[in-house]
């Protein structure tokens, strides 16, 4: 379920960035919410009167980093590219990793991770601050996107607390759509191409992630993560003919290394404990 997740979500983004010249990221990422409702609202049926109050709040909280995580990945695609963008949002899984684990080693995983987005952007004069600062917006968001879902598989059954969040996220972008459709930008291969990120990056990673989070422990989704700049890379070589540059491979596989290694000496302590207990 998680392979298939990040398959869908970055073959999803690669073709949603082709719609970019036409309706841009905003219109891609508005697009995407409300297919990802149209999709999920109708199949699961979450009985939204029924919801408590501590139900209620880590799904408004989704809804609000689904719309910000979406945002900042896809600027961040519009100004540096698919592989470049994912691996700096790659960072909010493998912070979420670091911040569990407690150890000497951690600290020195911390600094071979931030000479791995050094080397991965390699900051200069002339480098895209706007795109560099939507990624770390987006790796915050999907930080706060682990840690939501777990609250929300431990509180609502099935689909149902992700298919509410993504009606908040519709909603949060309904009036985006309505101007751009007033406005007439919205064109036929534009349209196309964000309805199927709709479906490939919002529907099935949404569905498909929630449940794998609740048979998985949080570090061990995390790391599993580190297969989305790959895959993205590759979509970005594929479907957008983005060829990465060998500092940006360098820096991919120096982040994904890290969040391995940390999250393996988490499970390795864990089972440790278990076989002593």
């Amino acid at each position: 379920m998680m392979l298939t997740s990040a398959v869908s979500n970055q073959f999803g983004a690669a073709a949603g960035s082709t719609a970019f010249d036409a309706i841009g990221p905003v219109g891609v990422v508005a697009i995407r919410q409300i297919v990802g409702a149209a999709v999920l609202m109708p199949t699961v049926r979450p009985p939204l009167h029924r919801f408590t109050r501590a139900q209620w709040w880590p799904i408004l909280l989704l809804g609000v980093v689904f719309v910000t995580m979406n945002l900042g990945l896809y600027t961040a695609v519009d100004r540096l590219g698919l592989g470049l963008a994912v691996t700096l949002e790659f960072l909010g899984p493998l912070g979420v990793a670091l911040l569990s684990s407690r150890r000497l080693l951690d600290l020195v995983c911390a600094v071979a991770a931030f000479g791995g987005v050094w080397i991965l952007v390699l900051p200069g004069p002339s480098s895209d601050l706007v795109g560099i600062g939507a990624g770390l917006v987006g790796a915050v968001s999907w930080a706060a996107y682990i840690l939501l879902n777990r609250t929300i598989g431990r509180r609502t059954p099935g689909l149902q607390g992700a298919a509410a969040a993504t009606l908040v996220a519709a909603v949060m972008t309904l009036p985006v759509v309505v101007i751009f459709a007033v406005q007439g930008r919205f064109t036929a291969a534009s349209l196309l191409a964000a309805i199927a990120a709709g479906v490939l990056c919002s529907a099935v990673p949404y569905a498909l992630d929630l449940l794998a989070i609740r048979r998985v422990p949080t570090p061990v989704f995390s790391v599993f993560m580190s297969v989305h700049p790959v895959v993205a890379a590759l979509a970005g070589l594929i479907v957008l003919h983005q060829v990465p540059m060998m500092n940006e491979w360098v820096g991919i596989a120096i982040i994904v290394a890290v969040n391995a290694t940390v999250t393996g000496m988490r499970r390795g302590r864990r089972s440790i404990a278990e076989r002593g207990a």
